[in-house]
């Protein structure tokens, strides 16, 4: 009983060990690249500011599609139709 206590803390610790070796290489490595903290704030800014763009530009893409493939097949759906003729008319600008 008590060895089974006993290697299942050396396991814990063992894992832990490694853990935090692979941590630690991570850590260099990623210093490594990055000389300065200025250089590391300006990069992930400038990530974070293109991740942003592309999120928005995507999902906007996405949505036209889906409206678009929504609105080709409305035409054997009836109640689709109904839907989308109802959008469309509200959209478009009232005529006096």
């Amino acid at each position: 009983m008590f060895g089974r206590h006993v290697k299942k803390v050396a396991d814990k610790s063992k894992v832990k060990n490694e853990n935090e070796a692979r941590k630690n290489v991570i850590e260099e490595l990623f210093y490594d690249f990055n000389t300065s903290r200025a250089q590391i704030y300006k990069m992930n800014f400038f990530r974070g500011v293109f991740f942003g763009l592309g999120s928005v530009i995507g999902g906007t893409i996405v949505v036209a599609l889906l409206i678009w493939v929504l609105s080709s097949v409305a035409g054997f759906i009836p109640p689709l139709e109904d839907f989308f003729n109802g959008v469309t008319d509200t959209i478009k600008p009232k005529s006096n």
